[in-house]
């Protein structure tokens, strides 16, 4: 039996605002991107099964008006948080802009097993968390499942899934990166899958028709 499956990237973030931050973890969701938290709870026609959400404060914010839409529901947490591989630190009261010369250092040297400072998180636990989260999924029993995560993950899962890659090597690194910068995921963004019982996995484009102010139909 198949099963359709709902990642969602959270609304936007006082990071993706390039905004002063304090933690990975803690880059809370900016007034917008409440408001397109809202306009995903509005998206969905059908309660779901279960709701998924990554343990990062911005991905749980923007699964709160879903939740409270059709409580009670079913909610647990997975380990679908973003990619940060950048130690934690490096987040302390700094924007995006702040960060890049690290970012893009780390991406320059291209080692999979990297743990930047050594808190970081490496491309290949970032692989393997995304292969644990597809072999949780085949295994849930759950028909409808929403799944409130972040940008990077996502993408690696969807180039994962596309390519069959699986080893993180330099070489698979760098494929994901340039992957990951060409695919467009806007916060707020659904993007639909249905999980078919003999292993495929069918995809829809990245639905934004629910958020009007990406649309240019609400005043910014």
């Amino acid at each position: 039996m198949s099963k359709e499956v709902w990642f969602i990237r959270h609304g936007e973030s006082i990071s993706n605002a390039n905004l002063p931050t304090k933690h990975p973890a803690a880059s809370e969701l900016t007034e917008k991107g409440h408001r397109e938290a809202e306009y995903i709870a509005q998206a969905f026609t059908d309660k779901p099964d279960l709701i998924v959400v990554s343990p990062y404060i911005r991905a749980r914010q923007t699964a709160v008006p879903t939740i409270n839409r059709f409580n009670p529901v079913n909610v647990t947490e997975w380990p679908i948080h973003e990619f940060s591989y950048l130690h934690p630190e490096r987040y302390n009261g700094t924007t995006g802009h702040d960060r890049w010369p690290e970012a893009k250092a780390f991406w320059e040297r291209m080692d999979p097993l990297e743990k930047e400072g050594n808190e970081g998180e490496s491309f290949t636990e970032l692989l393997a968390r995304v292969h644990a989260m597809d072999r949780q999924l085949r295994q849930e029993p759950a028909q409808f499942i929403a799944i409130f995560s972040h940008g990077l993950f996502l993408r690696a899962f969807l180039w994962m899934t596309l390519t069959g890659i699986r080893e993180a090597t330099q070489q698979s690194m760098e494929k994901y990166l340039f992957f990951s910068r060409g695919i467009s995921m806007p916060n707020g963004s659904i993007l639909k899958t249905r999980f078919e019982a003999d292993g495929r996995i069918l995809f829809s484009p990245f639905d934004t028709a629910h958020l009007p102010e990406k649309l240019g139909l609400v005043d910014e």
